[in-house]
């Protein structure tokens, strides 16, 4: 069990039975009334995100997740596989269980799929990915003070906002945590 004192951004407990995470906390003590730690949780198993607050006296059901290392292989109609690096052993997942991680899947990507109780829970991608432009409109000569962007289609069918001089062809490199551009990389 863990006290409330033990409450930090990214502890993983379990709260009516299902695993969480904290995303954000504040220790709150009011000038009337007990002290409490106000928290921001997010749900593990479907991705929602509220707020509660807990009593100081309150303890949190400690849980053990696994963590593996995969590489991304191929995927299979729509089932998306994965290889276990430790045992080689075939995993496969469905877009539903990866979220937004799918906009970012290519062939060798390493990453870690956390588990618990060999439910697949959460999915860490590395920090950046460098992708392929496959569709993009030309932008206009000359139009480059304004910062502005225009959408193209990378190698995994994902839709990123660029600079107007990225172009078909080039290689950039996007931040996987927001979607966005960072980028360009030279081969």
């Amino acid at each position: 069990m863990i006290g409330t004192s033990g409450i930090r951004n990214g502890l993983k407990f379990l709260f009516d039975g299902v695993p969480h995470t904290v995303v954000e906390f504040q220790h709150v003590k009011p000038g009337k009334g007990p002290a409490f730690v106000r928290t921001k949780l997010k749900n593990l198993k479907n991705g929602a995100i509220f707020e509660h607050k807990f009593r100081t006296s309150e303890k949190l059901e400690d849980i053990t997740l696994d963590d593996k290392d995969v590489t991304y292989t191929y995927r299979d109609g729509e089932f998306y596989c994965f290889m276990d690096q430790d045992t080689y052993i075939e995993l496969r997942l469905t877009a539903e269980q990866l979220g937004d991680a799918v906009n970012w899947l290519t062939e060798g990507l390493e990453l870690s799929i956390l588990f618990y109780e060999g439910d697949p829970l959460d999915v860490a991608l590395p920090s950046a990915v460098d992708l392929e432009v496959v569709e993009a409109e030309p932008g206009l000569k000359g139009d480059t003070a304004t910062g502005a962007t225009k959408p193209v289609t990378v190698e995994t069918g994902a839709q990123v906002n660029v600079p107007l001089f990225v172009e078909k062809g080039e290689r950039i490199r996007i931040d996987t945590r927001t979607g966005e551009y960072v980028t360009r990389v030279k081969d």
